[in-house]
């Protein structure tokens, strides 16, 4: 069965650079983003992790802790590292995950769990299914899985958008629109009728429908 959105994050254990995790007690009361690589030394993972690097700071003010996993031994991401830097001026921080085995990638559903190998011998084709990013709530709830092709890199501003709304979200009673960035207007949810809205929102509401309400940022 495939993970889904409010899924409960599988734990597991695994070597990373950072020395060996056990990643609910690494992940904490912290959210989580984890994002997954098919093998070292590909292009454009080479610079999505450095792209994702430049943003840590922002990631850590929204207590966010990052972590990568690509099909490879550890060692090898320590030398990855290197060229990393050299490609984007940023050398990642965060643990990576040695995923030799498949083991979290098969935990994940990025590959079939029957699946009977190692990373040896394995090509980024073969691994290309492990292209997702699953961001992780405190409650080890997954609230969003992301799946890319080899072909595209990822845009970690717009993790950082979706980060913002889904905590915003999780404290409030809203929802936020389409292309909705930290600041701007909101939704109230249609879980909550008027009169408890009024409650909540005493400053009111521009009803745009009657199951549309928008309202300003509680955190504005």
């Amino acid at each position: 069965m495939s993970l889904k959105i409010n899924s409960n994050a599988p734990n597991f254990e695994a070597e990373t650079t950072h020395g060996k995790i056990d990643f609910y007690e690494w992940a904490g009361n912290n959210w989580v983003i984890l994002f997954s690589h098919p093998k070292n030394f590909t292009p454009v993972c080479t610079t999505e992790l450095g792209s994702l690097e430049g943003l840590k700071d922002e990631f850590d003010k929204r207590g966010v802790k990052i972590i990568g996993l690509s099909v490879d031994p550890v060692e090898d991401h320590t030398k990855w590292s290197e060229d990393i830097l050299d490609v984007t001026g940023h050398k990642p921080s965060y643990p990576l995950i040695g995923d030799k085995f498949l083991e979290v990638s098969k935990l994940y559903r990025m590959l079939p769990s029957s699946l009977n190998a190692t990373y040896e011998g394995r090509t980024p084709i073969d691994n290309q299914t492990v292209r997702n990013v699953f961001i992780i709530d405190p409650n080890k709830k997954i609230k969003l899985i992301l799946a890319y092709p080899m072909s595209t890199g990822r845009n970690f501003q717009e993790i950082l958008r979706v980060v913002d709304s889904l905590q915003l979200t999780d404290e409030y009673k809203v929802a936020t629109p389409a292309d909705w960035k930290q600041g701007e207007d909101v939704i109230i949810v249609p879980a909550v009728k008027d009169e408890e809205a009024k409650k909540i929102f005493p400053g009111g509401w521009n009803a745009k429908k009657p199951y549309l309400r928008v309202v300003k940022n509680p955190k504005s």
